[in-house]
């Protein structure tokens, strides 16, 4: 089969230096990738590193093998774009139609899904020309991630980040999985995503947990990005890295997460819990670690009600067509707990699995039935948690809509 053709645009700011770590993920992976720097972006990276990691020239010139039309050949032929980093006048060439080299030429000329991932100082991307030309290209149909906060050129920190370029290519390769429509279903939606397992203190060392990896709900956040939403993911104890484009609150305990998704659904088009939320939580909290004594067994441990999350946002809807996603983590008589759940809960949407010491909790894969309040239920084979995320996200696009 033929590789799936990529272009990598690059642009000129700092962050195209990691650009080569993107290069090197697509091409050994199986694709076919024609690296297109721009004048500026080769003050940081020179062609020859291009050339050696992609295996083919880089494209730098309009006016270079003319006799192939180059400004429209790449783009024609190409079944992604991405463009790392995209600064902010990448971003406000590629809103306008501009072109005046020949990665701007290859922008126009694509009929593929493109991929922004945009990388500035701070006051660059809040800057409300930069917001307008963002909002622009995803109104088209482009998938502009969200930069990631972090430090900055020189001793500058906040948000402008180039993410993480594993991260990147995670998001193009669920967009070339979805073919040419990619990044269209969900874009100009703004969805929240809860992930993790709660943890509630009994003393400074010791806390009700769970099993949950979080794994779930961040293949959720980065299937969401591939398709065009904006999303909001409040994590709660993972060690996994940030997916691209998401912004992350992390938080500890249940009345925490309560308070983030809740200030977060207030502009939300979807709310999908698929945390692991700690139904109780210590009625006391000891300020020094509970000693054992000898020949004494432990006082008991009183616990009292968390908040119930889902069933709060489900009654209590932010915005009119509010659409709420709930996760039911059952041990026996799955779907009959699942279906009472449901009706518990009042949410739109729950994904009802099968969980254990072994099931799901901690996996790279899951099974699932989704159940629906109109009586639909779908069932989802075993296989990777992005499957179940997009099919997820298949449902909830037309209940949008």
């Amino acid at each position: 089969m033929d590789k799936p053709k990529v272009v990598l645009g690059v642009s000129g700011g700092i962050a195209a230096y990691k650009a080569c770590e993107l290069l090197r993920r697509l091409t050994e992976s199986g694709h076919d990738v024609r690296v297109v720097p721009t004048a500026s972006a080769l003050h940081f990276v020179g062609e020859a590193t291009w050339s050696a990691l992609s295996g083919h020239p880089a494209a730098t010139e309009v006016w270079e093998t003319v006799h192939e039309v180059p400004h429209v050949r790449i783009g024609q032929a190409a079944d992604l774009v991405v463009v790392a980093p995209a600064t902010a006048d990448m971003l406000a060439k590629a809103a306008h139609g501009l072109a005046d080299d020949l990665l701007t030429n290859t922008l126009l000329t694509a009929r593929c899904p493109v991929v922004f991932a945009p990388a500035m100082h701070t006051e660059m991307w809040e800057h409300p020309a930069t917001q307008e030309n963002v909002a622009t290209l995803r109104r088209r149909g482009a998938v502009v991630i969200e930069p990631a906060v972090g430090r900055l050129t020189g001793v500058d920190t906040g948000k402008g980040r180039l993410p993480d370029p594993e991260e990147i290519f995670e998001v193009c390769r669920r967009v070339l999985a979805r073919g040419p429509q990619s990044g269209r279903d969900l874009a100009g939606r703004h969805v929240v995503i809860s992930a993790g397992g709660t943890r509630e203190p009994l003393d400074p060392v010791r806390f009700l947990g769970n099993r949950s990896s979080g794994k779930q709900g961040y293949a959720l956040a980065r299937t969401a990005v591939a398709r065009g939403a904006r999303v909001t993911l409040v994590s709660a104890n993972t060690a996994l890295p940030d997916p691209a484009g998401a912004d992350v609150v992390r938080v500890g305990t249940a009345v925490q997460m309560r308070e983030a998704v809740l200030k977060a659904a207030a502009d939300a088009d979807a709310v999908v819990m698929a945390a692991a939320v700690a139904d109780f939580r210590p009625a006391e909290y000891a300020s020094g670690k509970i000693k054992k004594k000898d020949g004494q067994e432990p006082a008991p441990v009183a616990l009292v009600r968390n908040p119930d999350i889902l069933a709060e946002v489900s009654a209590d809807r932010a915005r009119p067509g509010l659409l709420v996603v709930g996760f039911a983590a059952e041990t026996d008589d799955v779907l009959a707990n699942g279906r009472a759940k449901l009706r518990r809960k009042g949410c739109d949407l729950l994904v009802v699995n099968e969980v254990g010491e072994t099931k799901t909790f901690g996996s790279e894969e899951n099974e699932a039935v989704i159940l629906g309040s109109d009586g639909a239920e779908v069932s989802v084979p075993h296989g990777p948690k992005e499957d179940l995320a997009d099919l997820l996200w298949d449902l909830v696009a037309p209940r949008l809509a």
